[in-house]
């Protein structure tokens, strides 16, 4: 049985905004001094993964979290928020298609 049969649309989704999401954030906190401000498109790219940290893992944790751990919050949630958002549209698309075809 072939991997992609088994595991689910949404799942391939998070995990390529998460891969999208580091490295969006290893340019834009590499190059911060370069291009000397924010990478454009930084808001964007990693929007879930910022809400998620801002919303969710901040109130639950202290801000004296390093660096490190921080970065892996924003990831996981950048991953959860999306795969869960594709895996809702996936099955309401489904679900519009299939009342369709009857």
């Amino acid at each position: 049985m072939k991997l992609a049969n088994r595991i689910p649309f949404s799942i391939f989704v998070g995990i390529a905004a998460a891969v999208i999401g580091l490295i969006t954030f290893l340019i834009h906190w590499f190059f911060w001094e370069v291009r000397g401000g924010p990478l454009a498109g930084y808001n964007l790219l990693l929007g879930p993964g910022n809400l998620t940290l801002t919303y969710i893992w901040h109130p639950l944790f202290t801000e004296e979290l390093s660096l490190a751990p921080k970065v892996a919050l924003m990831l996981f949630g950048q991953f959860a928020l999306v795969s869960g958002i594709v895996e809702i549209g996936h099955r309401f698309i489904n679900r519009i298609f299939k009342s369709r075809a009857i």
